[in-house]
């Protein structure tokens, strides 16, 4: 029976991923409360299972003192030093109490508090496992759908949750799909490690960018800034200190393959890459993309910016429902005044003559 208990064991170890040590200790504490409940719970004892051959063993612990108060607790310095000369008083002195039938009795008893152990065990290799992976990317199954939030299954069946209030725009989640999730929080619960992933996360489309392109990956290229609204837009800002290197080329890839990876994964959610620039200035016109600006004024305070668009590009520099002005604002840091004149109005009289503000 202990080669049995070894064997299984080690298969425990094997297919839960739990470090051997702590799942002995866990059934050496287990068989203690089992011998204190069916033997007696006065005595101080510990409980030695040998990792190879399975056998256990009791030891009652006997705290070394000059003289004994408590027979069942304590042992005389002389006693002990009749086994042990080196005895010291404080140290303990153990001896072996194990009773005929504690094997069996211990499996009966100490089951329930074994698998707990193991369990809770368990939770902490998935806690440890997964606080690792915050700020990153996992792939997902849904699982179902309960109220608002969508269930997934992880890796190794852990559950993920995804709550309604991370859930992209327009996104349908249907049993069996297969997605991709950014991890924003791994917190204990009492049922176990609780996994919260997010589907609008800028952090989501920062990563599958950076799987996406080799060049963001090894820093050639640096993705400056991001603005999203999550399955409708997105806007991100790159750029690379390599003359040689075009940083928008690179994320779009090879005609486009890059870039649509991303947006495949997104759900079809357009993204505007953009150069990012040091020129404020130059950065608003450029965040303002597709739209042409034909020019932009910084406030004092750098935190505005005036752009003047010919009219006829007046819808798509403010975009449908003002979605396009509001994530270069976003992507910039600048609140963006947009005006706009007809072709043939002198530069000098650009600033002064707005017919639209957002």
């Amino acid at each position: 029976m202990n080669t049995e208990l070894i064997e299984a064991l080690h298969q425990v170890v094997r297919e839960k991923h739990i470090p051997e040590d702590v799942l002995f200790q866990a059934i050496e504490q287990a068989m203690v409360s089992a011998y204190k409940r069916n033997f007696g719970s006065a005595q101080n004892v510990r409980v030695v299972l040998d990792r190879e051959t399975g056998s256990i063993t009791v030891l009652s612990q006997r705290k070394i003192v000059e003289e004994v108060s408590d027979l069942k607790t304590e042992i005389s310095l002389e006693e002990a030093r009749v086994a042990n000369p080196e005895s010291q008083v404080g140290e303990f002195y153990d001896t072996e109490v194990t009773p005929r039938d504690f094997g069996r009795i211990a499996a009966q008893t100490a089951k329930q508090v074994v698998v707990q152990r193991i369990r809770e065990a368990e939770r902490g290799y998935v806690y440890e496992q997964y606080v690792e992976r915050e700020s990153d990317i996992v792939t997902g199954m849904v699982l179902r759908s309960e109220q608002r939030n969508v269930l997934l299954e992880l890796e190794n069946q852990i559950e993920g949750l995804l709550p309604g209030s991370e859930q992209a725009y327009g996104e349908v989640y249907s049993p069996g799909n297969r997605i991709k999730a950014y991890v924003i929080e791994v917190k204990r619960a009492p049922r176990g490690p609780q996994i919260v992933v997010s589907r609008t996360h800028p952090g989501l489309l920062r990563r599958l960018f950076e799987l996406a392109v080799p060049e963001l990956f090894d820093g050639t290229v640096e993705l400056k800034a991001i603005a999203r609204e999550a399955g409708q837009r997105s806007k991100i800002a790159v750029y690379s200190a390599n003359p040689d290197v075009d940083p928008v080329g690179a994320c779009v890839g090879p005609k486009g393959t890059r870039v649509q990876t991303v947006v495949n994964e997104l759900g079809g959610e357009k993204i505007d890459i953009v150069r990012w620039s040091t020129d404020m200035a130059e950065f608003v016109a450029n965040a303002l993309s597709p739209a042409k600006a034909l020019a932009v004024t910084i406030g004092d305070d750098g935190k505005s910016a005036r752009v003047i668009v010919q009219s006829y590009q007046l819808s798509l520099a403010i975009g449908k429902e003002g979605q396009n002005a509001r994530l270069a604002a976003k992507l910039t840091g600048c609140k963006i005044d947009i005006k706009s004149v007809d072709v043939g109005i002198p530069q000098e009289q650009l600033a002064v003559d707005p017919q639209e503000q957002v």
